[in-house]
């Protein structure tokens, strides 16, 4: 397959693999590259000298592009910085954040920089910053996501109307028909989160990948909104927070119950009824553990066969 993305990055194949916290360690991005799509470190839960350790432990995996994805909110993202730029990393995605902050000095130093963005505000903010590629994700996504709400399939056409810019469709997406889908809406390549932190080499914990493959229509809302947005599965530490509204608690009220580490209990430490467990909506689809190389093909050739049987509508 050849796109944009595939030309940008240098891969065989317009997949990349979504930057999740504590769930995209060096061995899922090392395996996503080598299936042919972009694999992705996701630093958002790690300190920079983790970070550096799994950088280097994906080089050794890995002779094929890989990237990190680095959340600009991040409060060490100047150390996270330098060490991408120490370790020779030369593709990053950017998120949660200005895109002017930091585009020219990555780009400065050779570094391909790709933004997350769910609205057309911040995809202008996007070209003016110069960024090589946007991610456009929708409502659908699991983690942190935007407040407008706006469904990936309303947000790529718009996005599509508003810029050149290569995209790289991201929410929902977690099979061939998906991607078809995306390419049909105007992207150029997509993102995929939450079949991968389902996958063998996901470094999530394996009693999370089970919540996952368990989890069924509706088992996701976002919440939080007033914090930051955050799609989760509706357990005993989200009834938490939905007793909280209903009590008519305010922002610091949240931030309280939120505390530190909840991410990283559930997703990471299985603690499922109290911990934070970030997935997308389309869990509901996700009904077995698979190698990250699987994921790849079976995408791949579904999309093909996709866009065989709509060639054949126009018969």
């Amino acid at each position: 397959m050849k796109t944009r993305i595939t030309e940008l990055f240098g891969v065989e194949y317009p997949i990349i693999q979504g930057g999740m916290i504590w769930c995209s360690g060096w061995k899922l991005a090392s395996a996503v590259s080598n299936a042919g799509g972009l694999g992705l470190i996701g630093s958002g839960s790690m300190y920079p000298g983790v970070l550096k350790t799994h950088i280097q432990r994906c080089k050794q995996a890995t002779n094929k592009p890989f990237g990190v994805n680095i959340p600009l909110m991040y409060p060490e993202i100047d150390k996270h910085l330098e060490v991408v730029v120490e370790e020779g990393v030369k593709i990053i995605f950017t998120s949660a954040g200005n895109p002017l902050k930091y585009t020219s000095w990555l780009k400065d130093r050779g570094i391909t920089v790709v933004h997350v963005v769910a609205n057309v505000k911040f995809t202008k903010k996007c070209e003016e910053a110069g960024v090589d590629a946007i991610v456009a994700e929708g409502f659908e996504a699991g983690g942190h996501n935007g407040k407008e709400e706006t469904t990936t399939l309303c947000l790529l056409p718009l996005l599509k109307d508003h810029t050149t810019l290569p995209i790289i469709a991201a929410g929902g997406i977690g099979c061939g028909r998906s991607m078809a889908a995306a390419f049909c809406l105007g992207a150029d390549g997509v993102q995929v989160g939450s079949r991968f932190a389902a996958s063998i080499e996901s470094s999530a914990h394996e009693g999370f990948k089970q919540e996952i493959i368990r989890a069924g229509d509706g088992a996701t809302q976002l919440t939080l909104k007033e914090i930051t947005p955050v799609r989760v599965i509706k357990n005993a530490f989200f009834e938490q927070i939905q007793q909280s509204y209903r009590e008519g608690a305010d922002i610091e009220k949240l931030k309280q119950l939120l505390g530190h580490g909840r991410a990283k209990k559930g997703m990471f430490e299985g603690q499922l009824s109290e911990g934070e467990l970030e997935i997308g909506q389309i869990a509901a689809r996700i009904s077995e553990i698979e190698s990250a190389q699987h994921i790849v093909s079976s995408m791949v050739l579904e999309c093909l066969d996709t866009f065989k049987t709509i060639h054949s509508l126009t018969k």
